[in-house]
């Protein structure tokens, strides 16, 4: 039921707000709960060194060749990114 109802609200805040931010401790079912109540997303973790190298080669271009709805997990790992997409979604929002 309470895992339902977070849901649910993950849900609605996201047609309110164009970023959703998911905090807690280390192991606490984070990335579980965001990829199943946003199953159709696009996931990218950020703890792949792959990855991390994509996006520290071209954090912009990146961002704009993404579909709406992505998952950014352990973004922590590159916190430059952070400033990305702050400034790519206020810009896509306007």
């Amino acid at each position: 039921m309470l895992n339902r109802q977070l849901q649910n609200k993950a849900k609605e805040l996201l047609t309110k707000f164009p970023i959703l931010t998911i905090t807690g401790p280390r192991q606490s079912g984070k990335t579980t709960f965001i990829k199943h109540t946003f199953s159709t997303f696009e996931y990218y973790s950020l703890e792949n060194p792959d990855i991390r190298k994509l996006i520290l080669g071209g954090p912009k271009g990146f961002l704009q060749n993404l579909n709406e709805g992505v998952i950014f997990d352990e973004v922590q790992r590159v916190p430059d990114f952070f400033l990305y997409i702050q400034i790519f979604s206020d810009e896509t929002q306007q």
